[in-house]
């Protein structure tokens, strides 16, 4: 089989990977049929049998520009039975099948990034004063959207960015930047794999980093509803019969998370503070505000022509995003994380940890690595808390009851979250019309988002545009 190249390995299994693509959650066509994957380059990275090849296709859909994917492919002769659920296809003789989920291979990327190697243009590499042990053995995470992880023993985790373009990544550009501060709210990242897109050349992408890992983290999305869910069930402890609208306390709660919250707003404001000090900040340039008023028009307008149930608050949004436009004094504006909520922080034994630098999946490159003011990050994470509070359970019958307490454990948390951020930043709150505004702006896209994908939540956003708009 080593004597079949990559290219020819690619065409052979063309037909297949256009059907097993779109099965992957990390494939951001889904919903649209594949017409054709096209390779565009395929490296040898070692080995006869097992054979390791990495691969980027472009994915033709019938739109321009074709996305790009990253693959990693193993090649052998006889696929054990521990490999049968990576199956891609067969290759004359040979099988062929999804290399993350084969530690003996996975570990040959540590060992490249450990020699500093190239491989056709592919750079594998290690941050400054960085020493692998490529003895760890892997195993990819489950339940990821966009990219796929793997982490390697309980020391590393390598991130695979399945969809790529042309450009720097902003996870790694800012992994580094406030590595090079010495931010304590991050990762320590310890490597990477970067290249060209294709075999000619060109603009170089970003296809993995290598960060430590950090054992024995909560994530905080589960820990923020683990406190919901401990303060509904104090409701059905207390002598209080279902219905009545009078809510548990959440600070009474066994698993109040407001302290929580609140380190949680330390720690953003310090990641924020710590991106000025690395990449620098200034004021908005004229226009800025005129611009970011266009852009929330323009999304609301989008929505309202999709989700009938927005339309009672037209007027008040474009009113509340009219009032942007009027502010005056200056806007400071720096690189922000992007895309924040709380399934973008891990609390670990030392305190909370942002991931996932990379920004909006769906917005284009150039628009995630642009100066932002620093409320869009504020504004996305107090949207979270909101959806902590009310996505869970759907369904409950006693409405009054769960609307109320979700109320409560939503203004407890996300007032938390500022004051935490007001100890080490400027109070967010002190913007109030212009965090409003983002926190609407985010509420629209969610009310879109919902109405095309999960039906059953959009009366979470629509309850929130009620009650910022009221």
């Amino acid at each position: 089989m080593t004597s079949v190249s990559t290219t020819e390995l690619l065409a052979d299994i063309a037909d297949s990977l256009a059907t097993i693509l779109p099965e992957q959650r990390w494939f951001a066509g889904k919903g649209r049929p594949v017409r054709a994957v096209l390779p565009v380059r395929a490296t040898d990275l070692a080995g006869a049998d097992p054979r390791l090849v990495h691969a980027v296709v472009e994915v033709d859909q019938g739109e321009h520009p074709r996305d790009r994917y990253q693959l990693l492919l193993g090649v052998r002769g006889e696929l054990p039975e521990s490999l049968g659920h990576a199956w891609v296809a067969a290759a004359g003789d040979h099988a062929v099948y999804q290399a993350v989920h084969d530690p003996e291979l996975t570990t040959v990327l540590l060992e490249l990034m450990t020699r500093g190697a190239e491989v056709e243009g592919l750079r594998f590499a290690t941050e400054p004063g960085v020493t692998l042990d490529t003895e760890q053995r892997s195993r990819p995470i489950g339940g990821e959207q966009s990219n796929t992880s793997l982490i390697y023993g309980q020391t590393y985790i390598l991130k695979l960015f399945r969809k790529v373009a042309a450009g720097h990544s902003p996870d790694l550009e800012l992994h580094r930047a406030l590595a090079s501060v010495g931010c304590p709210h991050i990762a320590t990242p310890l490597g990477s794999i970067e290249g060209p897109l294709s075999r000619d050349g060109g603009e170089p992408a970003a296809y993995g980093m290598l960060t430590e890992y950090l054992r024995n983290a909560a994530d905080g999305w589960a820990m923020a509803t683990a406190s919901v869910r401990d303060l509904l069930a104090e409701h059905f402890v207390t002598e209080g019969a279902p219905g009545s609208v009078e809510h548990t306390d959440p600070a009474d709660a066994g698993g109040d998370f407001a302290s929580e919250a609140h380190r949680l707003g330390q720690a953003v404001a310090t990641v924020h503070i710590d991106l000025a000090l690395a990449l620098g900040s200034a004021a908005a340039p004229p226009g800025y505000l005129d611009t970011l008023a266009e852009g929330m028009h323009r999304r609301l307008g989008s929505v309202l022509g999709q989700v009938p149930e927005l339309s009672p608050y037209r007027d008040a949004l474009r009113e509340a995003f009219d009032e942007v436009r009027e502010l005056r004094g200056p806007v400071p504006v720096q690189r922000v994380h992007g895309d924040l909520h709380l399934g973008q922080a891990l609390r670990s034994v030392t305190g909370w940890v942002l991931i996932d630098f990379e920004g909006e999946p769906m917005v284009p490159l150039a628009a995630r690595v642009a100066p932002s003011s620093v409320l869009r990050d504020v504004a996305g994470m107090l949207r979270s808390f909101d959806y902590a509070a009310n996505h869970l359970p759907l369904g409950e019958t006693d409405t009054e009851y769960r609307a109320a307490t979700a109320q409560a454990w939503t203004t407890r948390n996300q007032n938390a979250f500022c004051d935490g951020y007001a100890q080490v930043g400027a109070d967010p709150r002190e913007q109030a019309v212009l965090l409003r505004a983002l926190e609407l702006d985010k509420a629209v896209y969610e009310v879109g988002y919902e109405y095309a994908n999960r039906p059953l939540w959009l009366p979470i956003p629509l309850a929130a545009v009620a009650r910022l708009t009221g």
